[in-house]
This record gives C-alpha cells, structure tokens and sequence, in this order.
C-alpha cells in the first residue's frame, strides 16, 4: 500500500457512509438498522476515549463489585456497560439487551422500544487494561418477531439467524470490525476527524494459516482431540514447519490476527471447564459469524458454532474458530474420536 498517497486521499468511506451504501440494497429499509449501528459506533467512540485516558482518570481498579461472570469488575467496566446500554436504548431500535455484565436480559421501555436485539460484551478482556494490551467490545444483532411481546425466548435464537456483528478493538489503533452478512469490513479510528474510515476492506482470512492461538497452561485439561491437534501443531508429522504460538488472552485481538493472517483461535472444553469459557451469546456467536463471513470456519467440537440452540443468556461453548483448512483438521479429529468411542 502507498501510505503516503492514502494519507493523501479526499473521498474516505466512513462507517456511516459505507452502512448507507449497504442499506441502499434494500429498498424497502426504513434506515433504523443505520440508526442503531450509528449508537453502537457512537458507544465505541466513547469506550475508546475512555481507555485511552484510563491509566490518567484511575478508572483501572476494580469497582469492588463482582459480575454474574464471578469475575471482579474493573472500573471501565462498569463504565463501558452503561454507555453501550444507554447507547443503545436512547436508539430507539432496540427492545431487549443482553449484556455479558447483567445477570438478567434489560427489556427496554415499550415506549422507546425497537425490532432489534443486542447481545454484546462490552469490555472483553478486561483483565489485560492493567498492562496495556488489546481490550475490545464484542456485539450481535438479531430482529426480533413482535417488539411489544419480548420474551427470553426471542433472545435465545440459533447464532444462523443473526443479521449482524463485530467487534471494536481498542489498541494501538482503534478498529472496528463488522459484517453486516455480506462480507467483512474493517474501519480505523481517525483521532482527527473522530471518524472510523475503511482501511480492511472485504476482509478474506487465509484458507490455511501458520499460527495457532490456545491457552498451552490449560493443556493438562484437555480432551484427546484438542491434545492430538496442539501436537500436530508443534510437531507436524508431513514434513511441513511447525506453527507459531500467538496467545494475547484477549479475544478480541486474537480473533483479530486470526481473521486478518490466518491460522485457528482454540478455547476448548476441558475437564475443569466442561461446557468451555467463552459465552455463547455474546462472544462465540458474533466472532463466528465474522469468520465465516470472511470464509473461514467455526467448530464447537460437536457441530458448526452457530447452529447451537442456546437455552441460558450466560451459557458457556468451547470453540475452535479460524481458516478453513485448518478447523478442517481439529474436526476430523474430533470425527474419528466420536467414531471410535
């Protein structure tokens, strides 16, 4: 890329010029989707600041509260979940919530209320602020049938029937990622204008990649499958280099250089966590539908991540999600286990 001439460059496609384009296919789209995402951009605008300043405004200790996660709450936390639930309320497009730090879903005011549902995580790896790397806010979208009759059942829906997601990653630059289904696109934050411009355009994730990204402390846990694949990893038996270990700890920036170098992001279950970490709502579901919007895949060890029919807001998958080939490779060995059991 010519840096300097894109420094240059005068006609920039900002996030909101790019959501118009898309919503300019449907004729018959009444603009809330735009208004709704322009709250979600708004949201993550104001979490970035806010970051950016932590260290500065002491919003890095905990707020001595605890989440429904059973994981002590950081400052910006609880800061980030406000913004992104007010955001989103004062949209109007919106009629039921689901927040990784809200023990129940928050229905909104019928009065205010919307077609559209938000899963979202507003801090994930929230744990990391204290050392300065990657955090990032993770969101989906669902339509909802009937607004004024919202149950919990219209929240708990397969992640195939998702219209949106993406994720906000708050680092050396601020990016933000979203696929509204037709492709993945990635904006970064121009401090300057305040303006998220299009620099990930129709984002491909390799169809095999050279990294793997798992949490190695875990590895007395894991189930053979997993186990066999790490090995694989490091020790291939083809003749071909062994792969490099990239592990932040930070979903958001893991699943990022996944998306944009390849490889496969690996949160197994394993024998202290049976069903897994990562939720499926809000973490599994829109970073699976971002990769494979971008061609890739995403595995639960049983079936494809986003067929799981979730029955609680906060339940718990593992996940295996990353290029094609090599999710290909931990799902034939999950097949040949399952065969000979």
């Amino acid at each position: 890329m010519d840096h300097a001439a894109e420094a240059q460059r005068t006609d920039l496609m900002t996030i909101t010029r790019h959501v118009l384009n898309e919503q300019s296919r449907y004729p018959e789209s009444r603009g809330d989707f735009t208004i709704l995402l322009s709250h979600i951009v708004l949201g993550c605008k104001f979490v970035a600041s806010a970051v950016s300043k932590a260290g500065l405004a002491k919003l890095i200790g905990l707020a001595g509260e605890t989440n429904v996660q059973g994981e002590e709450q950081k400052k910006l936390d609880v800061l980030s979940n406000e913004v992104f639930v007010k955001a989103l309320v004062s949209s109007g497009r919106t009629c039921v919530l689901v927040s990784e730090e809200n023990e129940e879903a928050i229905f909104v005011d019928p009065a205010l209320r919307g077609k559209y549902c938000v899963c979202f995580d507003p801090l994930d790896g929230s744990s990391n602020i204290d050392c300065g790397v990657s955090i990032g806010t993770i969101f989906g979208i669902y339509m909802i049938k009937d607004k004024d009759n919202v149950t919990l059942d219209d929240v708990l829906q397969p992640g195939t029937n998702m219209l949106a997601a993406g994720y906000c990653m708050y680092g050396s630059s601020c990016t933000l990622v979203l696929s509204t289904g037709n492709g993945v696109n990635g904006f970064t934050l121009d401090p300057s204008l305040g303006e998220f411009i299009l620099t990930h355009p129709n984002i491909k994730i390799p169809k095999k990649g050279k990294i793997y990204s798992v949490n190695e402390g875990n590895a007395k846990n894991w189930d053979a499958p997993t186990a066999k694949y790490v090995e694989k990893c490091k020790f291939p038996q083809d003749g071909s280099s062994p792969k490099s270990l990239r592990y932040i700890g930070s979903m958001v920036a893991d699943v990022h250089r996944t998306l944009l170098y390849g490889g496969i992001f690996l949160y197994p279950a394993d024998q202290k966590s049976p069903n897994g970490k990562l939720r499926v709502l809000y973490e599994v579901f829109p970073m699976s539908f971002l990769v494979e919007q971008a061609g890739g895949q995403a595995f639960t060890g049983k079936q494809r991540a986003l067929e799981l029919a979730p029955t609680k807001l906060h339940e718990r998958s593992p996940v295996f999600l990353g290029s094609h080939d090599d999710v290909e490779e931990i799902k034939a060995l999950y097949a040949s286990e399952s065969s000979t059991v």
